[in-house]
């Protein structure tokens, strides 16, 4: 009943090539109780409707279950199960293997389709999380009003010391910064000295609290704003400036999708995913909103799955930094990735060839870094560049008068006194390299292969298929979400191209 063409069978004949007993429980181990679904064909039922549908809700797929004969015929005489049965499923057994089953299907798929792994191309996307998008932390308003809190406590222990603690001879500390432990130990100290009880503590209307009333509870609030300032700054780490309330792995940053047309943040993660021949070799999500710190993470997944590094990674304008190029150095791999103003560095003939950039300065005899008008820049110190993980500085040169220069209007239009260039002549070469690689043959076709490929799996995901927000909260879940995604995406990638194969023999 089911027409021989069906994509069905393409992919019964990749999973089945698969042995899938070793990711799930055994059924020995439950003794009690009514017996188990079959696990295998759970996860095939699963599978099915995303490479289907690319993404289908735990309802529909009970639905199909009991409507559609491939389905019926995938469960293979077991009982439609629920949609909590499939929850539960996914939630309990596919969460810790489903990146090593979608490591299998790649497998036998890059086998049977000789994919080149050594060309690698890189994309990155914005994908809203399942989260409320007005339930945001700031970690800088965290870190401004800790710092009024801090000044606040200061005040109150100079109250503390002068109105109570002096006539005892106790003093309390104050500090620059107050840690959570130091005020509860003042807390502590507080009711020792004053013999405070905290349960004879009055409220309402008619009742006059004690002065040591109120400056221990003032200090308890203190207290547990600094408590709450500390979570905050905690979950949002040290690259991070933000994260929702409703999913503390999510980062308000701009994506394409818009709603209110004022440009606000959502609470998004930043997916990113390696192409090998029109496959998802590597999926993954960080909650970074710049594309530059998600690379070194993707290229050691990719390393950890498939053993080494691709030789070709191919990303455009937003992976192109020191860091990356230098993690490129050390690993073998040829750098394809271009950088901020690599468009105007190239096309730009006008700004190439600009005798007052500081690249285009020439050297004298002595090599000494001299401007158009030959007066020499003399070199001031070393500067480290902020959040470099490399230890990267750059050379800061001053030159030796600019006073009565003809050419000061056009060479440091906003500078009052001496101009001043950053040189780094390691990121320097690292362009010019970046540059010959793009502007031959071999690079062009690379590039032209990056759109196509990666912001073409992106448009097919989102657009053809209708993914544009996650459903699941949580990295580890969003990680299982979209790696089910890939495993739908590749399946449904495989039977198109073994079909074309197939009508172009015919």
């Amino acid at each position: 009943m089911i027409d021989i063409s069906d994509p069905v069978y393409t992919f019964c004949e990749v999973v089945d090539h698969i042995d899938l007993t070793p990711y799930f429980v055994d059924d020995k181990d439950y003794k009690t109780g009514r017996p188990r679904c079959d696990a295998q064909k759970l996860l095939k039922v699963i599978l099915f409707a995303f490479m289907e549908h690319g993404i289908s809700s735990l309802r529909d797929i009970e639905k199909l279950c009991r409507n559609d004969i491939r389905f019926l015929y995938l469960l293979d005489g077991m009982k439609a199960p629920s949609f909590a049965t499939f929850g539960n499923f996914i939630r309990n057994e596919l969460t810790a293997s489903v990146e090593t089953i979608f490591e299998e299907i790649n497998r036998y798929i890059f086998e049977k389709e000789q994919v080149d792994l050594e060309h690698t191309y890189i994309d990155g996307t914005k994908i809203e999380a399942n989260a409320n998008r007005y339930t945001w932390v700031w970690k800088k308003s965290c870190v401004r009003n800790r710092d009024k809190v801090f000044e606040k406590l200061s005040a109150l222990i100079d109250r503390i010391n002068e109105e109570v603690l002096g006539y005892q001879g106790i003093k309390f500390e104050k500090r620059e910064a107050y840690a959570v432990d130091y005020v509860e130990d003042l807390l502590v100290q507080y009711r020792t000295a004053t013999n405070l009880d905290i349960t004879k503590f009055v409220t309402g209307r008619g009742h006059r609290k004690t002065l040591h009333q109120r400056q221990y509870q003032e200090m308890e609030g203190y207290l547990e704003r600094l408590k709450t300032y500390a979570k905050h700054i905690e979950i949002c780490g040290e690259i991070r400036n933000s994260y929702a309330k409703t999913d503390h792995d999510a980062t308000f940053m701009r994506i394409k999708r818009d709603y209110m047309g004022n440009d606000q943040l959502l609470p998004a993660y930043n997916v990113q995913a390696a192409i090998c021949d029109e496959y998802i070799a590597v999926i993954d999500a960080k909650p970074y909103a710049s594309d530059q710190d998600c690379f070194v993470p993707l290229m050691q997944k990719f390393r950890k799955t498939y053993g080494h590094y691709p030789k070709y990674p191919i990303a455009d304008a937003g992976y192109g930094s020191y860091n990356n190029y230098l993690y490129c150095e050390e690993h073998g791999m040829e750098k394809y990735m271009k950088f901020t103003m690599f468009e105007k560095e190239t096309k730009n003939e006008k700004y190439r060839t600009d005798p007052y950039r500081a690249v285009n300065f020439k050297r004298n005899a002595e090599g000494d870094l001299t401007c158009p008008n030959g007066r020499k820049f003399v070199f001031k110190y070393n500067k480290h560049v902020k959040g470099n993980k490399y230890g990267r500085t750059e050379e800061i040169y001053e030159c030796e008068s600019c006073e009565d220069c003809p050419y000061k209007s056009e060479c440091c239009k906003s500078a009052k006194g001496n101009r001043t260039v950053r040189i780094n002549r390691e990121l320097t070469g690292f362009h010019e390299e970046v540059i010959s690689n793009l502007e031959c043959v071999h690079g062009a076709l690379l590039c032209m292969n990056r759109s196509i490929q990666s912001e073409g799996t992106f448009g097919i995901i989102k657009w053809d298929r209708a993914y544009k927000r996650l459903f699941r909260r949580g990295k580890e879940s969003v990680i299982l979400e979209l790696t089910l995604i890939s495993c739908g995406y590749n399946l449904y990638k495989y039977y198109n191209k073994k079909k074309r194969s197939t009508s172009s023999v015919a």
